[in-house]
This record gives C-alpha cells, structure tokens and sequence, in this order.
C-alpha cells in the first residue's frame, strides 16, 4: 500500500487535517509547521492522490488544448507551455489539433470529449463570433489566438498591430523604405493576417510612407513553402523590397531561402523579420529577427484563467488580457561586424 495523509501525520506529529492543508497549499499554516509536515512527506514520500482529489470535485483532472496544427513549431512550443502550466494546479493536458478545419473547430467548441475534460482552451482560425455565442456546452472556454471576438469568453491574445508595427518601424529606422508584407490573407477583416497587415501600413503612414500595396503577398497557406513561393513571386515581377515582414516565421524561413538561391545578401541586400520566435529561427544562415510573444505568459493565463472558473468563484466576463511581446533582433536586420583578420607579421 502506498503512504497515506496518516501516516504522514504520525511521523510529523500533527492532525491529519494539518496535513492536508499543507498539501492543499493553504494559507492558514505557519512556515515552522509547514516545513515539519513537508519535512515528514519528503521522508515518507507521500504523494497526493490527484484522481480522487479532482473526482471529490466532480472533476477529471483533465483540461483539453486544441489548436489548428502541430506541424507549425509555435503551437507545439506553445502546447509545451501550457502542460508546464497545468502542471503547477495539478492538471493534465489533454491536447488535439484541428487541421484548421472550421468543422473540426466547431465539433471541439460545442463539447466534444467534454465527458472526459473539465475545461477546453481552444486556438481557432475560422470560428466566428455567432458561433461561440451558439455554444451551448457548459465547460469553461478560454481563446488563445489573435482573431477579435465579441463573445463572453475569456481571449487571451497580444497586441497584434502594435507589435508589427515595432516591427516594421524597426526596419524603417534601419533606413528600409520598401517594406514588403509576405502572408496576407482574404477573407475577414479580423483574421490575425489582417491585424498584421494593418500594423504593416499603419507604421509606413506614421513614417511619412504611402504603403506600397504592390509589395503586399497573399498566401495559400502559412508554411515554409508559402514564404518561399510568395518572395520568389515578388521578385520574378521585379518588385524587388529592400525589406520583408513576414506574417510569421515559417515564412520568413522560406522567402530567406529564395533569397539565399537568388543570390542576394541578408540583410545587406534585404532585411527579414519575422514572428513568433520559434526555435528554428535561431539556427538559419542567418539567424532571424522576430516578434517573440511571452509563450509561458500566453500558457500561464489561460491556464490561470480557466482553472478559476472551474473553481466556482465569482468571475467577471468576459477578460481580454493583453500578454508581452518583445522585438528580438538578430542577424537577419543586424549586419554582422566582418571577421577580425589576423595580425600581419
């Protein structure tokens, strides 16, 4: 049999229900008696039983995470920040992936497996606001993504257009005139690609800059292939930039190859910025500048957030935090310093 809150009470000396207040983090216990429980528990090597826990709650212990794919590293650096913070209330994670399908964004929204999760934290992409007003699945939702909604669920997104806009004021600060946008979308107005691009334009007009919508790329998808495609159909219509913002980094990745098999020189013939500070973007010929939003703060709100509506207490609706970014510039806006020569004899 394993070792119980009794008999972690024996060795301490104290009451069983010491004891579980220590192990349920309670405020209300000194540190001298905190420390000789903990004491006691290390010794024993108690481990709570988190299953009954969670089912004298009417709980599973389980919160889902669904997002459009894992192929993209963001949402698989993002799912591991998630699990970190799960971890810390005891939860497990559960995690899906929708393919960036609207039907399959829909079928998680209203309740699919929410026998067997006690909360859902979904990032969607075609989803709109009349849908989630239309749920009628009871479980906890909390949003993760850029697209805008006006539904009563927590969303917890950064600013999208501020922070493109640093971006793009970074390059034209770097003496960059013809900013390229690679990644635009159609389709609506509040879609993530579209906050980008609007931070793109916003920025040039406070500049003094009349946006060149020429240098502006849709693209199919938001894959490495995408970039690669999109900057080579730029310059093939000579519309050479002197510069690029990438809608995110897989992005970047790909038109920086075409730009290396081109023969043009990053950043001195072109500079590249991307998005998402994604492991990748460390390792290219060049390394890339991004836009690194705070992933574990992302992860540590929504995590927060739906934990405390499960706890049952009284919770305004609906909170739009705004988590960090920062602009993380690397080599390819940076010129590296040439390589020192050795001293001649």
């Amino acid at each position: 049999m394993g070792v119980s809150l009794k008999d972690v009470a024996q060795r301490a000396g104290v009451s069983i229900k010491t004891v579980s207040n220590v192990v349920n983090n309670y405020q209300h216990v000194t540190p001298k008696m905190r420390a000789k429980v903990q004491q006691a528990i290390d010794e024993l090597g108690y481990r709570p039983n988190l299953t009954a826990r969670h089912l004298r709650k009417g709980r599973t212990g389980i919160i889902a995470l669904a997002v459009p794919e894992f192929g993209n590293p963001y949402f698989a650096e993002l799912a591991g920040a998630v699990v970190d913070a799960a971890a810390r209330h005891d939860y497990t994670v559960l995690v899906d992936h929708t393919g960036g399908l609207r039907e399959k964004e829909l079928l998680v929204s209203q309740g699919f497996r929410s026998h067997v999760i006690d909360g859902l934290i979904l990032s969607p992409i075609h989803l709109e606001t009349e849908d989630l007003m239309a749920r009628s699945e009871t479980a906890p939702l909390v949003l993760l993504g850029e697209r805008e909604y006006e539904a009563p669920y927590d969303h917890i997104a950064i600013d999208n257009v501020a922070a493109s806009r640093e971006a793009v004021r970074h390059l034209i600060d770097l003496g960059h005139r013809r900013i390229a946008f690679l990644g635009s979308r159609t389709g609506r107005e509040r879609q993530p690609a579209h906050l980008r691009l609007r931070g793109w334009r916003e920025e040039l007009v406070a500049a003094g800059l009349e946006p060149d919508e020429s240098l502006v790329v849709v693209t199919d998808g938001y894959g490495r292939e995408d970039g690669a495609v999109a900057m080579a159909a730029l310059l093939d219509r000579g519309e050479r930039p002197d510069a690029v913002f990438a809608y995110n980094d897989l992005i970047a990745i790909g038109a920086m190859r075409t730009l290396f098999e081109r023969g043009l020189r990053i950043p001195e013939d072109v500079a590249v910025v991307g998005f998402d500070d994604i492991e990748e973007s460390l390792y290219g010929a060049a390394t890339l500048t991004t836009i690194a939003p705070d992933k574990e703060a992302i992860a540590r709100l929504a995590v927060d957030s739906l934990v405390e509506r499960l706890s049952g207490s009284p919770v305004p609706e609906p909170r739009r935090p705004r988590p960090g970014y920062r602009l993380v510039v690397r080599e390819s806006t940076a010129p590296r310093p040439p390589a020192e020569q050795p001293d001649m004899p």
